[in-house]
């Protein structure tokens, strides 16, 4: 048995796009330690570009802007008497095909559709599992290390939702189990995902001088810590938001960053 003791459980990973995303680390990690997946994609489009990524494991197609598709997941669980260990979110979506506008002028459509494809189907998959989650299942979300970050625009505030949804459905929860919650708040990362974001580039660069190793953070440490949070080895850390950022929260005033800016000046 390994040190996670993940040997024979299920587990239920979201957000599985390609080879660079965390979700495909964390999945991969759990699959060499012996744990049966099963992965719910977006749409049959996903199923034939992932699949071929996880041959032994289950699939089962689920849009989470679709309430009925939620219901069938957890339909689809209860049915075939499968109890979940833990679960990967990793779905988040906003909109920025009119390029970075000004934050006072996110448009309702692009924000609610980003909100609930983000931060609200944390809590819709939590509720349609909830028979189906193992007393003591864990639940691990994907966040960002800083909300406050000019260039996430609108998922800035809907990412500090999804990390105060972890605390109160913690609470939630603890009513009737001991199924935890807790995210993963990643520094910039260098994911197909975060290319979409206009400006994101620069922002990557810019954390990788401030980290305290002068290293940027890689996926696979990110999937590291969500694999730890997804065994039970984490089981005293419940309703916690843990920052993965290499020390860059500390070094806002590098001495190096420092110097070039105000050398400029």
């Amino acid at each position: 048995m390994t040190f996670l003791a993940l040997e024979n459980k299920n587990f239920l990973i979201t957000g599985v796009a390609n080879k660079k995303s965390i979700a495909y680390a964390v999945a991969k990690g759990l699959e060499d330690a012996g744990a049966k997946l099963y992965l719910s994609l977006q749409s049959e489009d996903h199923f034939s570009k992932v699949s071929p990524l996880f041959p032994h494991a289950e699939f089962v197609i689920c849009n989470v802007e679709n309430q009925p598709d939620i219901d069938n997941l957890g339909v689809y669980f209860a049915t075939k008497n499968i109890i979940l260990h833990g679960l990967l979110h990793s779905i988040a979506f906003a909109n920025y095909s009119q390029g970075m506008l000004a934050f006072h002028e996110t448009s309702w459509d692009n924000y609610q559709q980003a909100l609930k494809i983000s931060q609200f189907s944390l809590m819709a998959l939590s509720n349609t599992l909830k028979c189906v989650f193992h007393p003591q299942a864990s639940v691990v979300t994907l966040s960002i290390s800083n909300t406050r970050a000019t260039n996430y625009g609108m998922l800035g505030p809907i990412k500090a939702a999804l990390d105060s949804s972890v605390a109160f459905l913690a609470k939630s929860f603890s009513n009737f189990s001991q199924v935890r919650f807790n995210a993963v708040c990643a520094g910039p990362l260098k994911t197909s995902a975060s290319a979409g974001i206009p400006g994101y580039v620069d922002n990557y660069l810019f954390a990788e001088k401030l980290t305290l190793r002068k290293k940027a953070l890689a996926t696979q440490e990110v999937a590291d810590v969500a694999l730890f949070l997804l065994s039970n080895k984490s089981s005293g850390i419940n309703a916690a938001s843990v920052v993965v950022d290499a020390g860059m929260a500390v070094n806002y005033f590098d001495q190096e960053v420092v110097s070039a800016v105000a050398k400029d000046l």
